[in-house]
């Protein structure tokens, strides 16, 4: 089997077994529908590559007998007493972030380009978010 590719979303949906172990096996699989193509994407294979080729930049700082974690660039910050509350505190507003996008601001011209972050976070378990923001990735 190569590449799957539907002109039309009643040709996908009645291929759908196709497109999805196209997707599944790592190949490239997409649908057409009007003027657009989309691409169906196995979700591990697409959160381990944004995870490989975003590195979190993270930093952590000890601050006021605790810890605090930010991403520079990014409007999102955490606070712990210890390194481990702050970066499971850092997965908590990640999580915020990627829903407040979803919600409002992916159309905003300063948080526009985030898609990638947000489909990594909305993709990953917290154990994988932890394993990202402190560069533990596989």
């Amino acid at each position: 089997m190569s590449a799957v590719h539907y002109d039309s979303y009643t040709d996908a949906r009645a291929h759908l077994k196709a497109l999805l172990d196209a997707a599944e096996r790592g190949r490239v699989a997409t649908v057409r529908r009007d003027s657009a193509m989309t691409a169906v994407v196995d979700v591990e294979r697409l959160r381990h590559y944004l995870a490989s080729v975003s590195p979190s930049r993270a930093q952590v700082v000890p601050e006021a007998g605790g810890w605090s974690v930010f991403i520079p660039g990014l409007p999102v910050a955490a606070d712990g007493a210890t390194f481990d509350e702050a970066v499971s505190e850092m997965i908590g507003a990640l999580r915020e972030y990627a829903e407040d996008w979803q919600d409002r601001l992916l159309d905003s011209p300063n948080h526009a380009e985030n898609w990638g972050l947000v489909q990594l976070v909305a993709l990953s378990d917290d154990e994988q978010l932890r394993g990202w923001l402190v560069g533990e990735v596989p």
